[in-house]
């Protein structure tokens, strides 16, 4: 899972200096993941991250933000408390989710909505 800063956020995922409404610049479905190292619940969502990034790995990228790293990113997403996951659909406005989420919950919500069943 790459880690993203704000450079290769705005070079992969949407340039917000150039944009003001959302254009999403990848090829293919994401999810950010916001997250913390000092945070608990963040290193229990990181497993299933993982193996979830394995099962699609050829139809989403998988990205992480370290929210102490770029607080401007957070910021942007108005992302209140962590781990917290950005859905970025193709064609469509990205939706957040905050919490950690089980493995067959995030299984779900992927299929769904990046349309993918």
């Amino acid at each position: 899972m790459e880690i993203l800063t704000i450079e290769t956020f705005k070079e992969k995922v949407f340039d917000f200096t150039e944009h003001k409404e959302w254009v999403f610049k990848g090829q293919k479905p994401a999810i950010i993941d916001f997250y913390a190292d000092w945070c608990g619940p963040c290193h229990q969502l990181n497993p299933i991250l993982q193996d979830t990034e394995e099962i699609f790995k050829d139809r989403v990228n998988f990205y992480k933000v370290n929210t102490e790293e770029s607080p401007e990113l957070s910021a942007l997403f108005e992302v209140q408390s962590i781990p917290a996951l950005l859905f970025i659909p193709l064609g469509e406005e990205p939706a957040m989710s905050a919490g950690v989420i089980p493995r067959d919950k995030l299984e779900q919500a992927i299929k769904e909505i990046f349309k993918l069943i």
